[in-house]
């Protein structure tokens, strides 16, 4: 059975690394369905406008949580604030029986939350500092690990 991936990146906390998420959804297809790969189109703005069929904040809420109870993998762009990528991780961990890698890029000027750097590590739940070069290594490291 194919790895059912819940990808996570900012939207509405601002679209900055929308290049990016496209690179790292293009990655997770080698390891399975990436369900949420609308999260990586440029044409969905930082005002969540195109995202698919989902319209209005409601429906788009109960989209995603219906995807979270199908996926078993949740990766997360961290490095963006975000409360809704935190609300995303926060209810797979809480659903349980997913593997969770949270991908954060260093910055000078920022800190990532306590509330995701304080995860207790263990083989499911992953925090990982990452460039912009290194994720491929880093998506092997946690898939091979499965």
């Amino acid at each position: 059975m194919s790895r059912q991936i819940y990808f996570c990146g900012s939207i509405r906390g601002g679209r900055q690394d929308v290049d990016l998420y496209g690179r790292l959804v293009a990655a997770l297809r080698r390891y399975g369905t990436v369900l949420t790969e609308f999260v990586a189109d440029p044409n969905v703005t930082d005002m969540g406008s195109n995202e698919g069929t989902a319209t209005t904040d409601r429906e788009i809420h109960d989209r995603d949580v219906r995807l979270l109870e199908e996926c078993d993998t949740i990766v997360a762009e961290v490095t963006q604030p975000s409360l809704g990528v935190g609300y995303e991780i926060g209810r797979g961990i809480a659903m349980g029986g997913r593997r969770v890698l949270c991908l954060y890029r260093p910055q000078p000027d920022k800190r990532l939350s306590a509330m995701i750097r304080g995860l207790p590590p263990s083989k499911d739940i992953q925090v990982v500092d990452y460039s912009a070069d290194s994720f491929e290594q880093v998506l092997s490291d946690f898939f091979s690990a499965a």
